[in-house]
């Protein structure tokens, strides 16, 4: 790729990957509409690390404070909520970490077509939209459960499917148990650490038998996707309560039609 296919397919991926409007919907907009290669596997590894290295360090504090929590309750301190938050977040991982053991090869093989990141698109903004406006932002994560991991664990799996988001719909399913908008974001970003951990691992593995890296193109992915990460997830928490869901939603129907033109076309 030339430098202009390096920073933008950063930028995409650094934004995308944390605001609720689908990554890999964005990602195939360059290849169908402007005829640009694929970006390969060594730089889908370098700017997941860009994501990664963003997400920890905005929320260093909490994962300090969880992980010194859920360790110290083997040298026998007190459980609190923060022990079990890191728990439930290990809890919630697992349904997508076993589905994508099961279906990696059966969703790369059917379900990464334009029309199927069209429709995922177009029905998963809709769901977002219809949990917005029923929920009544009332609960905390100081009040999460291991039922709610769970079924945010389940939703999470299905954004393994392309198109439907991995935080749009984790987002969608705490809002639809009634947690605020800001908690649900922040449970879904906490929640992504060890999902992109175990992908980019399991990327990393099989980058392992590339013939050869372009290493400033990786290093120029990293760079800027971690800082559009660490922007997009300052922002988002910054006015999610402000303007809602809705923003997302309209430009996900928009981006959906668009999609779904040129995957019929």
């Amino acid at each position: 790729m030339d430098l202009l296919q390096t920073l933008l397919l950063a930028l995409i991926q650094g934004i995308t990957e944390f605001l609720p409007i689908s990554s890999s919907a964005h990602l195939i907009l360059p290849s169908q509409v402007l005829g640009w290669p694929d970006q390969g596997l060594a730089f889908d590894v370098a700017v997941h690390l860009g994501t990664l290295i963003a997400v920890v360090v905005y929320f260093r504090r909490d994962i300090t404070v969880l992980l010194t929590a859920w360790c110290g309750q083997f040298a026998g301190r007190v459980s609190d909520h923060n022990t079990r938050l890191a728990w439930f977040i290990i809890a919630a991982t697992i349904p997508a970490g076993l589905a994508g053991l099961l279906f990696k090869d059966l969703i790369e093989v059917y379900l990464r077509s334009s029309l199927v990141i069209a429709l995922t698109t177009l029905v998963f903004g809709a769901l977002l939209w219809f949990a917005d406006v029923k929920n009544q932002g009332a609960k905390t994560l100081a009040q999460f459960t291991l039922k709610a991991a769970i079924i945010i664990g389940c939703a999470q799996a299905l954004a393994l499917i392309p198109g439907t988001s991995r935080s749009g719909i984790t987002i969608t399913a705490a809002l639809l148990l009634g947690f605020s908008r800001e908690d649900s974001a922040r449970f879904s970003f906490l929640l992504s650490i060890p999902i992109i951990v175990l992908s980019a691992g399991l990327m990393s593995l099989d980058l392992l038998e590339a013939p050869s890296v372009d290493w400033q193109s990786l290093a120029i992915g990293t760079v800027v996707s971690g800082l559009s990460a660490y922007a997009c997830i300052y922002y988002f928490l910054a006015f999610i309560n402000r303007l809602g869901m809705l923003p997302f939603v309209v430009y996900r129907l928009i981006l959906g039609c668009i999609l779904l033109f040129l995957s019929l076309s």
